[in-house]
């Protein structure tokens, strides 16, 4: 929702629009407006309730500057936009928004109708709704203050939902009518004015063009049905036709599927009888035709090749027929895919943050194409077909070559040259073997890669990667492998070996080891005295006093300190 709002001041206004107005009058871009805010606000994805949500807000918005509230919280009033009140084109612009709220209602309740069927009434009720309103806007622009150019889109407007309601009415003829009117007017308008309303006028025309043919179709003209096919081709009948032109062309193709019995393959005429498969086949011829229309080359497809019969039952056959198709198809689509990416590749890089195509997503694909070859070759009732092998034995030669270019493509990136070199003369050897069967099978080639592109190129890039060889001055490349180990080694440790590390001129270098290692170191000695055991004290009686020997008087001056 934030989203919407700071978007919502990006829609042109109708001030802005005044100063190029036609007659001088009130002038309103109806398409441009509606377009603008679709795409802004949420149809670009299809979401209609995101953009219902912002007519709601532009309604208020435009109801609170222009003071035309309804009433207050408390009591809704009435309002009617009369003639007398057309002072301003905001005016106008309410009442479109008016209808392009419901209309974008219908159009959320018809996606939802697929799963709720009920919601249908509350579409018819809705898109009944936006009709009355552009009438009303209609009406408002036959004013003379409105300007001409107003006025016919105002009439287109109203044209294109009136053919809408009575399209989900099937009224076809009614909706026919509408929806011409609707045409004609932009056509005119689209040749009245600049390129750039005349696109989007032209778009419109588009839009509703296979509407008009539907309708055509159910009124009785038969000849619509290949219009609308046709209109399928080319990318047209999107919204609300794109159901009704699947549905329709499914039951074409199951009515002429019923006429049809039997397929010619490889000289070998097949019954079909699985009505699945009978649809199928016939919507073979319309693929073909988109072939011959597609732009984008990732969308074509290969269904063409001669054979012999084999000898199984037919139901079998029909299935080799059935996966052979499918296997073409496949290589087809892959090969059309390498063939955008290798463009991709030899374009310079615009913007170097993003990645962009490598040899290595080529190789996956020409990986899976010669896995589909192998699958083709064993296909049952064409193993004794010897010009079926030859074919696919051919092409799997040209897949291998354009394989194995892109595999030393990717050698030289790292600049691995020898192994590139030996892979281009790989290369070389396929294209020059595909050259040599080819003289017998000149038609086999017209769908597969020119070799002698391949050739040309190969020679080119040899001589580039010789002079790269010679010329690469790496520094890192010509060092030692073992000079490049990394370790933990301080430097201080490996004073003798020379090796590059990076790491010593960094902001981290790995110098000495710190904190240093504990290291053993000698105690404080302790001394014990182991010989006092063993050693004889002399006597000594003979300085020790005899006790009892001097009475009373010894005892006196024993303690005065006389005797000693």
């Amino acid at each position: 929702m934030a989203a919407d709002r700071q978007n919502e001041a990006k829609v042109p206004t109708l001030d802005e629009n005044k100063e190029n107005l036609p007659d001088g009058g009130l002038g309103l871009e109806i398409l441009q407006i509606i377009k603008e805010s679709q795409q802004q606000h949420g149809l670009r994805h299809g979401d209609y309730q995101r953009y219902r949500g912002y007519c709601s807000r532009r309604l208020r918005r435009l109801r609170k500057t222009l003071g035309f509230k309804m009433g207050n919280r408390h009591k809704f009033v009435g309002k009617k936009i009369t003639v007398e009140m057309l002072s301003d084109s905001r005016y106008l612009l309410l009442v479109l928004m008016e209808a392009e709220r419901a209309w974008s209602y219908a159009m959320q309740l018809k996606q939802e109708a697929n799963t709720e069927p009920r919601k249908r009434f509350h579409l018819l009720a809705r898109l009944r709704k936006a009709a009355k309103h552009s009438e009303k806007l209609e009406k408002l622009c036959e004013s003379p203050r409105v300007d001409a150019k107003t006025k016919l889109e105002a009439q287109a407007y109203t044209a294109y939902l009136t053919g809408m309601v009575e399209f989900e009415l099937q009224e076809w003829k009614r909706a026919m009518e509408a929806f011409n009117k609707c045409k004609t007017i932009y056509e005119k308008l689209a040749s009245a004015f600049t390129e750039e309303l005349a696109v989007l006028y032209r778009q419109r025309v588009d839009e509703i063009s296979p509407n008009i043919r539907y309708c055509a179709y159910n009124i009785g003209d038969q000849n619509a049905i290949n219009d609308l096919m046709q209109m399928r081709l080319t990318g047209g009948g999107g919204g609300m036709m794109a159901e009704k032109l699947e549905a329709l062309i499914t039951q074409a193709r199951t009515k002429q599927a019923a006429t049809m019995s039997e397929v010619e393959w490889r000289g070998r005429t097949v019954p079909v009888k699985i009505d699945k498969a009978r649809i199928f086949l016939l919507g073979l011829a319309d693929n073909e035709a988109a072939i011959a229309q597609a732009s984008n080359e990732e969308t074509k497809e290969c269904t063409s090749s001669d054979s012999d019969s084999g000898k199984v039952s037919n139901m079998q056959f029909l299935h080799s027929y059935l996966t052979y198709i499918k296997l073409c198809t496949l290589v087809k689509r892959n090969e059309s895919m390498a063939h955008t990416l290798q463009a991709k590749l030899k374009e310079p890089e615009a913007d170097e943050t993003k990645r962009g195509p490598r040899p290595q997503d080529l190789i996956r694909l020409y990986d899976i194409i010669l896995q589909s070859l192998a699958e083709l070759s064993t296909l049952q009732g064409l193993e004794d077909d010897h010009t079926f092998q030859k074919e696919v034995s051919l092409k799997t030669l040209v897949y291998k070559a354009y394989r194995c270019f892109f595999i030393a493509q990717s050698y030289v990136l790292v600049k691995k040259w020898s192994e590139a070199l030996v892979l281009y003369e790989r290369v070389l050897k396929y294209a020059k073997e595909v050259q040599s069967k080819a003289k017998s099978l000149n038609n086999s080639l017209k769908d597969l890669p020119d070799v002698q592109e391949l050739i040309a190129e190969v020679s080119a890039e040899k001589y580039s990667l010789q002079a790269a060889a010679i010329l690469d001055t790496d520094d890192t490349a010509e060092v030692p492998a073992q000079q490049q180990v990394k370790d933990n080694t301080p430097l201080c440790d490996r004073l003798e070996t020379f090796r590059l590390d990076t790491t010593l001129v960094g902001k981290h270098p790995n110098l000495v080891q710190f904190p240093p290692d504990f290291q053993p170191i000698p105690c404080k000695p302790l001394f014990f005295d182991l010989a006092l055991n063993h050693v004889a004290f002399p006597p000594l009686d003979d300085k020790v006093e005899q006790k009892g020997k001097g009475g009373l008087t010894g005892y006196i001056k024993g303690i005065f300190g006389f005797g000693s």
